[in-house]
């Protein structure tokens, strides 16, 4: 089959040009690289080749197609070599004036049939074209690091974009191997803002002093299911190309208070502190790999006082079967007497919170996370409220570790570690569905491909239940008092009828 694009030029030679101008030589383009550096060019050529020769020797790509690409990949001395390019793909530096400047050249060369393309992955693709004579035939393309492997791209339309545009670019997306979605031109787009959640509120809630960063990992990797923890992610992707992001989003949002970034990475950044790549960041690397503190093991307890359990606490007939299968002595009074350990299990309320309000001995009273079905999980977590007798937090950490099951102790919180992050996400995901800025079938798929979730972000709301991330936003605005948890009316109408976060009225 012909590829929707014959002949494409990519300028710019760095990982992402490379990785396209790869994937494009393989769906059978003649591809032509350009770079103002011509010796990076060079490279770049010999990168790529190198790249389909390592892929031939592991068995993983056919030598007749490594051969074919091979020979469809020229370099470009000049721009004006790009002049019959059916498709010119720009991946050059994450600055506006250099890109504008840079398409402003090209329609000086190319036809005024050529779609030109901007790989950029923050900048507004309305203002990239602000200034070209054919706006209409100028959209993003905006692929994922490394390309050959990650197999999703937003294709992203300007406000003067044609469709026809985009519809040319989707096509040959799915001819290159990848999906395409299709994104309103918002900040971050589809997959930069989604994954917002996921960092910040980890950051958050360190700066709080609840729990450290490997802790947090820890849970959500046990308890979501997440492949990487929030802190390991920032440290693969690096702190010079992850808070930047965050100031970005943060400002072209005119400062909304979901996205606002932390000084802990302005800081990490400004010290050097980049993660793998510099040897140390959130965690320190020795030949790869991260040097992480062991866990702090389950106390012995020699008598276990019995427990009490809240009326008001989530999934509670769950939490009492669990502590009968723990082999807990129960208490079912009205009242806890005065020596039982008092279990609380809420939805956002932090545990100091729940004490007073419920009129508990707070010296006595422990929470739970009980968002996550227990069978679900691989990790429990418990929290203290600050006044919890060192004795009755010891008790509630041997008891849930009777059965081997890893057990994590944080400190006060308003709706737990998981709770919070998860809640985070399942909101700007709707809140993203609420701008119109993708469908909610293209929201899932750009997450679960672009961000590696374990599952889309709607799909995640179903699971753990809309009317249960309701609860936490809403007790999370009560205990701040602070904006950014305020839930997305796509979201709260869902919630409040009960309607699954994937069902569409409109």
């Amino acid at each position: 089959m012909r590829p929707p694009f014959k002949t494409v030029g990519i300028v710019g030679t760095g990982a992402m040009g490379r990785g396209i101008a790869q994937i494009a030589a393989q769906a059978g383009s003649q591809v032509r690289l350009f770079d103002a550096n011509a010796v990076a060019a060079e490279k770049a050529l010999e990168s790529i080749c190198a790249q389909w020769d390592k892929l031939v020797e592991k068995g993983r790509m056919d030598t007749v197609l490594a051969t074919e690409s091979k020979s469809r990949l020229l370099l470009a001395p000049a721009m004006e070599d790009l002049a019959d390019c059916d498709l010119v793909i720009e991946a050059i530096v994450e600055l506006l004036a250099v890109k504008k400047s840079l398409f402003s050249s090209l329609e000086t060369v190319v036809s005024s049939q050529t779609v030109l393309a901007s790989n950029t992955s923050s900048l507004s693709i309305t203002a990239i074209a602000a200034g070209l004579k054919h706006p209409e035939r100028f959209a993003g393309f905006h692929f994922f690091n490394p390309v050959p492997l990650m197999k999703v791209v937003e294709v992203i339309a300007g406000l003067r974009t044609d469709a026809g545009t985009c519809h040319a670019l989707t096509e040959y997306a799915r001819r290159m191997g990848h999906t395409p979605v299709l994104a309103q031109d918002t900040p971050g787009f589809i997959v930069n803002h989604a994954g917002r959640a996921y960092g910040t509120e980890a950051l958050r809630i360190v700066s709080e002093g609840i729990a450290d960063f490997a802790t947090i990992d820890r849970i959500l990797k046990d308890q979501v299911g997440f492949k990487l923890g929030p802190f390991e992610l920032m440290d693969l992707t690096a702190l010079d190309v992850s808070h930047p992001v965050m100031e970005s989003v943060y400002r072209q949002y005119y400062e909304e208070p979901r996205y606002r970034p932390s000084v802990i990475t302005a800081q990490r950044l400004a010290g050097g502190l980049l993660g793998r790549k510099t040897g140390e960041g959130f965690y320190r690397y020795v030949d790869g790999a991260a040097q992480v503190a062991e866990e702090v093991a389950a106390p012995a307890v020699a008598e276990m006082p019995p427990v009490w359990v809240s009326p008001r606490s989530a999934r509670r007939s769950e939490l009492l079967q669990l502590l009968k299968n723990l082999g807990a002595h129960i208490e079912t009074g009205a009242s806890p007497s005065m020596t039982a350990l008092t279990l609380v299990a809420p939805l956002g309320f932090d545990i100091t919170t729940v004490a007073v309000v419920e009129r508990l001995d707070p010296a006595r009273t422990v929470g739970i996370d009980m968002l996550i079905d227990d069978e679900s999980t691989k990790r429990r977590v418990l929290a203290t409220n600050p006044a919890t007798r060192v004795d009755m937090r010891d008790a509630a950490h041997a008891l849930f570790a009777r059965d081997g099951k890893a057990v994590s102790v944080i400190r006060d919180s308003g709706g737990f570690v998981t709770q919070r992050v998860v809640a985070a996400i399942v909101n700007i995901a709707s809140d993203i569905c609420q701008q119109g800025i993708c469908s909610p079938k293209d929201l899932e798929i750009a997450v679960n491909l672009g961000l590696g979730y374990p599952l889309g972000p709607l799909a995640m709301g179903n699971l753990y239940g809309p009317t249960n991330i309701l609860e936490v936003l809403f007790n999370m605005q009560t205990v701040y008092g602070d904006p950014r948890y305020r839930p997305s009316p796509w979201l709260r109408r869902r919630g409040a009828i009960g309607l699954s976060l994937l069902h569409q009225e409109e």
